[in-house]
């Protein structure tokens, strides 16, 4: 157990996870009403998440909870399935033991390859979808149907027609998450000072009771076990890989920061086990999904929390408020819940990026917009894929350009004096190809024989392939391969290769790509295949 739990920082995890318990109410609970389940899940589905995922994962200093992406996709899956609480929570334990399986499976270090302008996109994305959600409701209104075009539908009508009492608390709340003074958050979470203010002043101006949150049931939640239907299964098993991707990507992104902040390093693996656990265990008891939330973790770090037992301490302080003061929630207006949800929207945008974007690569601009807007309107899945499939055409273009430039005839290899007199007495009756960009993949291969041929024209004796610095090859790079060396046999060029290390070697005889390659051209020293293509071509050095 002592190996489990580090005690040395004990004063530190505790105030951390105290302080981050105090900042995840409020945020506890707006996330549960805006996602259809009620705040009680909100509050739910932070303590289990929260509990379980610093328990068992592999970030010490993380703080978990529902957080603004997970919130998003859950509310659509929520209203897909019509709210029905035994499909819904099904769909939440599946995703959370597709975490363990993927935790499981190793597959935390591919989660972490997403490209920083896909990352930037869809959270910028899922910045604008919380925002525009909540617009209505500040104004005292519900958008009227799921879904961001709803709810940007619903704008219009909200801002014309207000209810009064709402909006001033709401727009109270508001004003306060965006200009609490930072010299009191380190005494009162800003959330925290919004949503006991804002709720104060709109009883005292008489916000309607239909537009507060209103009687909370306490005590221990029921068991809410999986349940399972032919119509609607795909539906169920969709909404369970989403969610298991998402707060897979979520967390892993929170774990990069704390590492940044505490110079430690997360075990990306662990840490989906946890949360999967987490995930799971909120889902039986009708705890909405959760993920590593960046900014309680930051209130965490700063305010002493290294360990996991910070984690669990936040935890234990919503169970404390769960069993003690959630009858006090009944007159929290939803207006307020979305002014503070407007906030977190806001920061979720990723705003340094964009204030820099216009000096970057235009590509990368271009991707994390083409992103966002998937994001916004088709879904977020849809914009993660699409983005990570440009991004990484885009860097195998990259990549293959940089292997095509080298057989330029401009390029210059490193030569030793003698490989330099050799190429310059064959005067040009020998080519050299050095593929000096890294492995050859099938970005290259469909140019990399015309660019062979276009130099080895009339004239050209022999040919030698320098595949010194080349770690393997795909099978595309291979059939390339046996393509040059085929017509180099027909045109009756002579053909050398060397360098070939053992990877390329095998993978070019498993595919019988080496067909064309006789054994005698075959030198492991590109001085060696110079001498012999020299002789060949009738050259005297």
């Amino acid at each position: 157990m002592s190996k489990w739990f580090d005690f040395g920082n004990l004063r530190g995890d505790l105030t951390g996870g105290v302080t981050a318990g105090i900042v995840a109410l409020p945020l506890a609970l707006a996330f549960g009403e805006a996602s259809g389940a009620g705040p009680m899940a909100g509050l739910w589905g932070a303590i289990f998440v929260g509990f379980f995922a610093a328990f068992l994962g592999g970030t010490g200093a993380q703080i978990s909870g529902p957080t603004g992406p997970m919130v998003v996709v859950f509310a659509g899956v929520f209203s897909a399935l019509s709210g029905n609480p035994a499909l819904v929570f099904t769909a939440v334990i599946l995703a959370g033991l597709f975490q363990i399986l993927m935790g499981i499976l190793r597959l935390g270090q591919y989660i972490n390859l997403v490209p920083y302008p896909v990352v930037s996109g869809f959270m910028s994305g899922i910045g604008v979808i919380i925002i525009s959600l909540q617009i209505s409701r500040l104004f005292g209104h519900e958008p009227d149907g799921a879904g961001t075009l709803a709810a940007f539908g619903a704008i219009p009508e909200a801002v014309s027609n207000p209810v009064v009492p709402a909006l001033a608390a709401g727009l109270l709340a508001l004003v306060m998450v965006f200009f609490w003074p930072k010299s009191f958050s380190r005494y009162v979470p800003a959330p925290l000072a919004a949503l006991v203010t804002a709720t104060v002043v709109g009883r005292f101006i008489g916000v309607p009771a239909e537009l507060t949150l209103g009687e909370i049931p306490t005590g221990l939640p029921a068991m809410l076990l999986p349940t399972f239907s032919r119509e609607s299964l795909m539906l169920v098993l969709e909404a369970a890989v989403i969610l298991a991707v998402l707060g897979a990507i979520d967390s892993l992104l929170t774990s990069l920061v704390a590492d940044t902040m505490t110079g430690t390093r997360h075990k990306s693996n662990q840490e989906l086990i946890g949360q999967g656990v987490g995930n799971a265990v909120a889902g039986l008891f009708g705890g909405i999904p959760g993920a590593g939330a960046t900014m309680r973790t930051v209130v965490n770090i700063r305010t002493g929390g290294e360990t996991r037992i910070s984690g669990m301490v936040h935890s234990l302080v919503l169970v404390g408020v769960v069993l003690a003061a959630a009858p006090l929630a009944a007159t929290i207006p939803h207006a307020v819940l979305a002014g503070i949800l407007v906030k977190v929207g806001y920061d979720i945008i990723d705003w340094t990026y964009l204030k820099r974007a216009h000096a970057g690569p235009r590509w990368d601009l271009l991707l994390m917009v083409l992103v966002l807007l998937l994001t916004v309107f088709p879904d977020l899945i849809t914009a993660v894929a699409v983005g990570v499939v440009l991004a990484a055409l885009a860097f195998v273009k990259q990549m293959a350009d940089l292997q095509l430039k080298i057989l330029d005839p401009g390029h210059v290899p490193d030569f030793e004096p003698e490989e330099r007199a050799i190429l310059d007495a064959a005067n040009a009756r020998v080519a050299l190809f050095d593929f000096a960009g890294g492995p050859l993949s099938f970005g290259a291969a469909a140019d990399l024989g015309h660019k062979v041929r276009e130099r080895a024209k009339d004239g050209i004796a022999a040919i030698v392939l320098d595949f010194t610095r080349v770690p393997f090859i795909d099978l595309s790079a291979a059939k390339a391969v046996e393509t040059i060396a085929c017509d180099a046999r027909k045109a009756g060029k002579a053909l050398y290769v060397t360098g070939m290390n053992a990877a390329v070697s095998a993978t070019l005889s498993s595919l019988h790509a080496d067909h064309c390659i006789t054994a005698d051209a075959r030198f492991e020293h590109r001085i060696d295949a110079l001498r012999d293509a020299a002789a060949k071509a009738g050259v005297s050095v």
